[in-house]
């Protein structure tokens, strides 16, 4: 094993952050030195890293000899004295300004003079945390993810006083712990908590407006863009304790920016204790510690399938009528729509209501399909009524598009339909964030692939649809809702406009 960066590290806090911090640390070859306030506690915490490391032997990911040698490392102390020989120091403790301050003034007058000054803070700006010490230059954010040993995925925060020296030691020992090290300035959210306002926001947004339900929305995508877990599914799991709250202090530190806008259904939620799996009931109702998820509407049955006609404005037009010729579907070639055709448009950021009208279709026999994402590489395909479409017409949608096997959910009216707004608003986030050099982009792209577990990171979604498509829906959609939301980023709109790649960076 090679001599770690920091030999003796201090951890204050032993809460599952702090034990899984403590964990690494010692299988980097440091010697940790877990203190709390509270003893049982922190007796109990030596015990369950402990047993990770008997269960890991268990496992065969260590020997006997290993594990006995990890526990030698491991120390718990009485007092904070006892992490005066420490050249590191990382807290996690509860995330108040005041108690983290009071306790860092406490740990200047403890530690050596060059030893570093670490907080795991997830919410807090790490400038004002270290505007009381007498030197701050030696301290920064280190922000870990639970599980820490499986989430491998850091965050080096530089405060405006932090020294480059003191970010260069701590990247170098997230290596050294096995992790992938992510460097950022100090801003609300830092990297991952900043990136994923997007996803949960405009999520919330969509069924706030009535356009899909909670599973609907889960479903779409999961099936179209390929995340792990719906938004819902995401908030269920996290707890809207914990999510709302984070939603909400984003947003004001960013003095009421539109694009971290929380929903007042999380608030409602929040405020009746409806807090997902924990309380057993939350987007979500469980039984037996599983989610009852609504079954999805049946395809309808239609006697005579009516021919179809493709807008000329419709995105990815010509793979749209390949896909009605291959599923059996009549097509339509006149310059306008028959009196019996099912009219299909395929518009990016508009509304099907908005495109019937500016290209004067006859709105009853209208339906919207989302073609952002190549039909091929979907599992699920999404049409969209407006208020004036007829049953009989999206149910004759609804039939055409089902008959491969493949599902297909039928939404009511929406700028984007579900994936477009949602993609685009984390797309348009994360070139922000590079926009304000928060961190590089492959950093970015890192920390969200590794820290949400999203398909790709901001920038790779964005590049997958198109920067230039990803502009147009953003266009689009301040034009349907009129909402400073959806302006895109400086960095979005100049790439877009070049056709360039959104991790392109300048000569």
């Amino acid at each position: 094993m090679t001599t770690p960066t920091y030999l003796n590290v201090g951890i204050v806090g032993v809460g599952a952050m702090g034990r899984g911090i403590a964990q690494v640390a010692a299988q980097a070859g440091s010697r940790v030195f877990l203190y709390d306030t509270n003893a049982e506690n922190l007796s109990l915490a030596r015990t369950a890293v402990l047993d990770q490391w008997r269960r890991m032997v268990e496992k065969e990911r260590l020997t006997p000899a290993e594990a006995d040698s990890l526990a030698t490392r491991l120390m718990a102390c009485e007092t904070l004295e006892a992490l005066r020989d420490c050249d590191l120091v990382i807290e996690a403790i509860v995330e108040r300004l005041d108690v983290k301050c009071e306790l860092f003034a406490t740990l200047e007058g403890i530690v050596a003079a060059d030893a570093t000054l670490a907080t795991n803070t997830s919410s807090l700006s790490v400038t004002a945390i270290a505007a009381s010490l007498r030197h701050p230059g030696r301290f920064a954010g280190y922000h870990f993810f639970n599980p820490v040993p499986l989430m491998r995925v850091v965050e080096v925060v530089a405060g405006l006083r932090s020294d480059e020296a003191t970010c260069r030691k701590l990247t170098q020992y997230a290596r050294d712990m096995g992790h992938r090290p992510v460097r950022a300035q100090d801003t609300p959210g830092f990297i991952v908590n900043h990136a994923g306002r997007g996803y949960i926001t405009e999520g919330l947004r969509v069924v706030s407006e009535g356009v899909a339900d909670f599973a609907t929305v889960d479903r779409i995508l999961r099936d179209q863009v390929g995340f792990k877990l719906g938004p819902f599914e995401l908030l269920d799991l996290t707890g809207l304790d914990v999510s709302q709250p984070v939603m909400e202090s984003i947003y004001h530190q960013y003095y009421e920016e539109p694009r971290f806008r929380p929903s007042v259904i999380g608030a409602q939620r929040l405020a009746g204790k409806v807090l997902g799996r924990k309380t057993g009931v939350g987007f979500y109702r469980y039984e037996g510690g599983k989610p009852v998820v609504p079954d999805e509407p049946p395809t309808p049955e239609v006697a005579e399938m009516p021919p179809f006609w493709v807008s000329p404005r419709a995105a990815r037009r010509s793979e749209l009528l390949a896909l009605i010729h291959r599923l059996g579907g009549s097509i339509e070639t006149g310059a306008a729509p028959s009196a019996q055709a099912v009219t299909l448009v395929a518009p990016l950021g508009f509304d099907v209501t908005t495109v019937s009208v500016v290209e004067r279709l006859d709105p009853a026999r209208t339906v919207g399909i989302d073609l952002l994402i190549d039909d091929a590489a979907t599992r699920r395909r999404v049409l969209a009524t407006n208020p004036a479409t007829r049953r009989d017409v999206r149910d004759a949608a609804h039939a055409l598009f089902a008959r491969d096997g493949k599902a297909v959910s039928v939404i009511r009216d929406s700028g984007g339909f579900v994936t477009q707004r949602v993609l685009a608003t984390i797309v348009n986030i994360g070139c922000d964030i590079c926009q304000q050099g928060i961190c590089t982009p492959e950093d970015l792209e890192a920390a969200v692939s590794l820290g949400l577990g999203y398909p790709a990171g901001p920038l790779g979604l964005g590049d997958r649809c198109g920067g230039t498509n990803i502009l147009e829906v953003l266009f689009n959609l301040q034009t349907v809702y009129g909402d400073p939301r959806y302006r895109p980023s400086p960095w979005l709109r100049r790439r877009g406009a070049l056709g360039l790649s959104l991790t392109h960076t300048e000569a």
